[in-house]
């Protein structure tokens, strides 16, 4: 039988209404379950939370947002510092929905840093550190790659820092008009080793960061402290011109971080500035 032009027009218009119109509902009950998400997100009931935003997500892939709410309903159900098999699971868990908008957008930085978070309330330090390896060497962009390299050097620093300010390996020395502070070698030789092979890892790793990313104040920041670790190791070993040169590189890194910070916060009441609203006249 032959269909008139109007007949496939009619059936056209049927099959359109009910594939659309499947949709459409669809994507109104996926908006009614992310408002239910939302409020009880809102009241503390987080697995409700998940389970609603979940079920927009199901309804409507299409969402951009369900799978971040997702994933922040199941962090809020993991508890820091609780160490129980049970807990950690949840961590996992949350770390896993990040890592599934990670997938999707590799340069999701809140979703990188939620990750590197979770892990660190975890306590898994090992995970940490290849996070941050891994970043620093194959960020999405060198300022990504400079923030990774900068948190590296930070942890290098503390442990130099931790070394060297230590009670023992350190005199006092009080003047009229000021104190000083001398820093003598530790008894164990390991201890001035390890300090040394900290602070020359951490001032590599922030020289790389600063050369990615010239501007950001807190590489700066560990550069200048990292070099006065130098300093301190310097004097410890008796070497006062390397003490000199070190203090003057610490002296002009810290000028830098000082510049930077102040420029940052000039642009950040600039742009402040330019969204308040206006008084009612």
């Amino acid at each position: 039988m032959k269909l008139s032009r109007t007949s496939i027009a009619a059936l056209l218009f049927a099959l359109v209404a009910t594939s659309g119109g499947c949709t459409l509902v669809n994507r109104v009950r996926a908006k009614n379950a992310l408002n239910e998400g939302a409020r009880a997100y809102k009241d503390g009931r987080f697995p409700d939370a998940e389970a609603k935003f979940r079920d927009a997500y199901e309804l409507d892939p299409t969402q951009k947002n369900a799978p971040v709410f997702i994933a922040r309903a199941v962090q809020q159900q993991y508890k820091p510092g609780v160490q129980t098999p049970e807990n950690l699971s949840v961590g996992e868990k949350a770390v896993a929905a990040y890592q599934e908008i990670l997938n999707r957008d590799p340069a999701n930085d809140d979703a990188y840093k939620a990750i590197v978070f979770l892990y660190t309330q975890m306590k898994q330090d090992e995970k940490v550190s290849q996070l941050l390896s891994e970043r620093a060497k194959s960020g999405p962009t060198p300022k990504a790659k400079a923030e990774a390299l900068t948190i590296l050097a930070s942890k290098q620093w503390q442990c130099a820092y931790d070394i060297t300010e230590q009670k023992e390996n350190k005199v006092t020395e009080n003047k009229p008009d000021k104190i000083l502070i001398h820093y003598r070698k530790p008894a164990n030789q390991a201890d001035f080793d390890k300090a040394q092979q900290c602070s020359t890892e951490g001032l590599k790793l922030a020289e790389e960061a600063t050369s990615l990313d010239a501007n950001n104040a807190n590489a700066w920041s560990y550069k200048a402290n990292l070099l006065r670790e130098k300093a301190k190791l310097a004097e410890m070993a008796g070497d006062n011109a390397a003490k000199d040169d070190f203090s003057k590189q610490y002296d002009a890194a810290l000028d830098t971080q000082k510049r930077l910070s102040a420029e940052d916060a000039k642009r950040k009441e600039e742009e402040a500035a330019k969204t308040a609203t206006p008084p009612a006249s």
